[in-house]
């Protein structure tokens, strides 16, 4: 039987199966490994620290995802099918792991996340000149 969401260790195992799933997809894992060149090592200790805030509001994340999803823009166009691809993965691997009301909270949250992101990403704040 499922559990729900618990704790750093439930995080942990979410963001390692998730992001092993994302290696192995067609559609978004070249964007992670070729063009991103994702080290990892370094990447999946952030998300554990990125998931858990946004989970359980602990303080410990730091970093500004959507600076680095802009550098990543200029090299890629990141459109709606490949935000849909990583929602899909995200959600299917939450929902083959656990059930219960953090592990439907995370997914919400994941979704807007990732709704947002890609407005931004394909809505730049107009630049203004003050002359």
């Amino acid at each position: 039987m499922k559990s729900d969401i618990r704790d750093r260790k439930d995080i942990i195992l979410l963001v390692d199966t998730f992001y092993k799933k994302v290696e192995q997809n067609n559609k978004i894992g070249p964007i992670f490994t070729d063009v991103a060149k994702v080290d990892w090592l370094h990447h999946l200790p952030k998300m554990y620290d990125f998931w858990e805030s946004i989970l359980f509001g602990k303080a410990i994340y730091k970093g500004n995802p959507m600076l680095t999803h802009f550098d990543l823009q200029k090299k890629v166009n990141l459109h709606q099918a490949e935000f849909e691809e990583w929602k899909g993965l995200f959600y299917n691997t939450v929902d083959d792991l656990f059930k219960g009301t953090n592990a439907e909270t995370i997914k919400q949250k994941a979704q807007s996340i990732a709704d947002l992101m890609h407005f931004k990403l394909n809505n730049p704040k107009p630049k203004i000149n003050i002359v």
